[in-house]
């Protein structure tokens, strides 16, 4: 399950990294589903955090992706995991 409290409401919410992720938490261990978590995850040791710590099952990003689209390299080397690229692109790696 995707959550998000939505953000379409003119509710006043306090925005902070990772404010989605008690609310996928609570839903997960609540009702025992798979979530994915959302809001302000920029960072891969975050991303690595929930995860680790059973708080979501999954990572759902979006605006970290429209401003840098190479983030899951990025990611992936703060992580000290190595990515092969696809055949097609070594020329280019």
């Amino acid at each position: 399950m995707d959550v998000s409290t939505g953000g379409v409401a003119h509710a006043h919410i306090h925005v902070f990294p990772g404010y989605q992720v008690p609310h996928a938490e609570a839903i997960k261990h609540g009702a025992d589903i798979p979530t994915g978590a959302v809001g302000l995850i920029t960072t891969a040791i975050q991303a690595e955090e929930i995860l680790q710590n059973n708080r979501a099952d999954l990572i759902f990003l979006a605006r970290v992706l429209l401003r840098e689209p190479y983030w899951p390299l990025h990611a992936a080397k703060d992580l000290g995991e190595e990515v092969k690229p696809p055949v097609q692109y070594v020329r280019g790696w």
